[in-house]
């Protein structure tokens, strides 16, 4: 089993890209990517620290929270360094103008091997938790996703997720809603947890067009060093 991973620090952060206007972490199990109520340093601020040892700033530093992913999942995180690409890259998530693309590892099959699940979440704040439901319900937003069956392991199953909307917790209520519950998420109903904490629901592809050159962007994260991953690449 995978042994505990240690929280992202400026020295050993896992930069995938960055230029004048963006930069993009692979976030590791545990990271949160903003501060919230347990007073945790979140990945944010490691990246501010690490921006500027690296270009020697002696003041503050800005960065820009676009998007975030929940604290046990790991993969691609984007953060805009210039007040110019924040506004820009949130337009292009809130359009749904981006691509993101993301691997589970599951207890179960799908219904089929390809398909398209659309669910109405209705968020539970108490819990931190959301539900899903068939049909439209008060207070429910529309969840949306396209899934592929990847590959069978051992014990479990690899899907390729394309998320179509980004609601909170969305993957993991829509995938348990089918009797897919990702591997060490408990809350979801999986029947244990994982050494680490995390989940093995990884964001593992993320594609934009850059908010200021205007080209298209292509970000591939690795896998976390883990033996049922390293399982879903091997053969």
């Amino acid at each position: 089993m995978a042994e505990k991973i240690p929280h992202s620090t400026s020295s050993n952060l896992q930069v995938l890209f960055e230029d004048n206007h963006l930069i993009v972490i692979n976030k590791r199990v545990g990271d949160i990517v903003q501060g919230d109520k347990t007073g945790d340093s979140p990945l944010s601020d490691v990246v501010k620290e690490y921006l500027k040892e690296k270009y020697n700033k002696p003041g503050n530093v800005y960065l820009g929270v676009v998007h975030r992913l929940d604290r046990p999942t790991s993969g691609i995180v984007l953060f805009a360094k210039t007040s110019k690409a924040l506004p820009r890259l949130n337009k292009l998530f809130s359009e749904g103008k981006t691509k993101k693309i993301y691997w589970a590892v599951v207890d179960n099959a799908p219904p089929d091997e390809s398909g398209v699940l659309t669910h109405w979440l209705v968020r539970n704040p108490k819990q931190n938790k959301s539900y899903a439901h068939a049909q439209e319900v008060p207070d429910s937003k529309k969840a949306v996703l396209e899934y592929q069956l990847v590959k069978k392991l051992k014990s479990y199953f690899l899907l390729e997720i394309n998320l179509k909307t980004g609601r909170h917790h969305q993957i993991r209520a829509q995938l348990a809603a089918v009797g897919c519950h990702i591997k060490g998420d408990l809350k979801y109903g999986a029947d244990r947890s994982n050494k680490d904490g995390g989940i093995h629901l990884h964001a593992r592809y993320l594609e934009l067009e850059h908010p200021v050159k205007k080209e298209m962007m292509q970000f591939t994260a690795p896998l976390p060093p883990d033996p049922v991953w390293d399982a879903c690449t091997n053969g």
